[in-house]
């Protein structure tokens, strides 16, 4: 069964959308429509940046070592629904099966592998000459991802935002949030929805002209990570 992308991630929890807009989701393999997603308004932004606004301060102050857990299941949850997020990808973007299963879906995996090697000795504080240099999180990140390669594209934002200590809002493509959701159900199960954790992440698919513009013009949002 396909995920189902007729509701948003936000706040811990899957909810309905307050916009009532809906489009279809099209294989473009087979021209199918395979799925429905859900088109958020400025109200379903508006709840989004609030919940990673009043997430960051708990997230922010986590440790090196409570972030790495979180990322290693990210990495375990990854590996073990490979083929649902490739059939997800194969659904949503039509790339053949058999180059999901074997890169379009671990390349996601993988840019979060990468993250935990970095971050195990990354050096958030150093010396430069008499002065000290500390790399803190800027705070919430809006963080808009295109179809192709979705998984890949998402991971490489949300997997560096999240070891950096920032909660941040994800607007996937509408024309692929299939994966885009089964992303977001993984990362609750890893543990972002956890006391220190909760609503670090929130997922939205916005209508591009309205809710995409809200989101990056927030000033809620960092301007480093839009």
């Amino acid at each position: 069964m396909l995920p189902d992308a007729t509701r948003f991630y936000i706040a811990g929890q899957w909810v309905a959308p307050h916009g009532l807009e809906r489009k279809l989701v099209v294989d473009p393999a087979t021209t199918l429509a395979v799925g429905d997603v859900a088109m958020g308004d400025e109200v379903d932004a508006n709840l989004a940046v609030e919940a990673a606004h009043a997430a960051f301060p708990a997230w922010s102050r986590t440790s090196v070592a409570d972030r790495l857990t979180i990322l290693e299941r990210i990495v375990t949850a990854l590996v073990a629904r490979n083929d649902e997020m490739a059939e997800a990808i194969t659904a949503e973007m039509g790339a053949p099966r058999g180059l999901s299963r074997s890169a379009q879906a671990p390349l996601g995996r993988q840019h979060f592998e990468e993250i935990v090697r970095v971050l195990q000795t990354y050096p958030f504080e150093t010396r430069l000459g008499s002065a000290r240099v500390r790399r803190e999180p800027v705070g919430v990140c809006a963080l808009i991802t295109p179809w192709n390669w979705p998984l890949n594209q998402i991971a490489s934002k949300v997997a560096p935002a999240l070891a950096a200590g920032c909660t941040m809002v994800l607007k996937p493509s509408e024309l692929a949030p299939l994966s885009a959701t089964l992303f977001a159900a993984i990362l609750h199960e890893a543990g972002v929805r956890s006391p220190q954790a909760t609503r670090t992440l929130t997922r939205i698919d916005p209508n591009t002209h309205h809710t995409g513009k809200f989101i990056v013009t927030d000033h809620r949002v960092t301007d480093d990570e839009s």
